[in-house]
């Protein structure tokens, strides 16, 4: 049997982009045996969409501190705690 060291080891002896195919096949493999591999070209679209929509000025971006100040005035006025 093949221990992990020996598996990074030969692993680290690939191309950058061979490695991050390798890990990627490593991530997917600890998902459930119900997860949609075509989620990750569903995000990539959104992605690209939410980009457009940033390039083209319809959509109005805030800093960390604005949105987590919307969010807790949304809670305190809906009644949430």
């Amino acid at each position: 049997m093949v221990t992990a060291s020996e598996v990074f080891n030969a692993a680290m002896g690939l191309q950058a982009a061979e490695r991050a195919e390798v890990a990627h096949r490593l991530l997917l493999s600890l998902e459930p045996a119900d997860f949609d591999e075509d989620v990750d070209q569903a995000w990539a679209e959104e992605v690209r969409r939410r980009l457009l929509a940033i390039r083209e000025g319809r959509t109005k971006l805030l800093d960390w501190d604005e949105a987590l100040a919307d969010i807790r005035k949304s809670i305190s006025s809906s009644g949430g705690t």
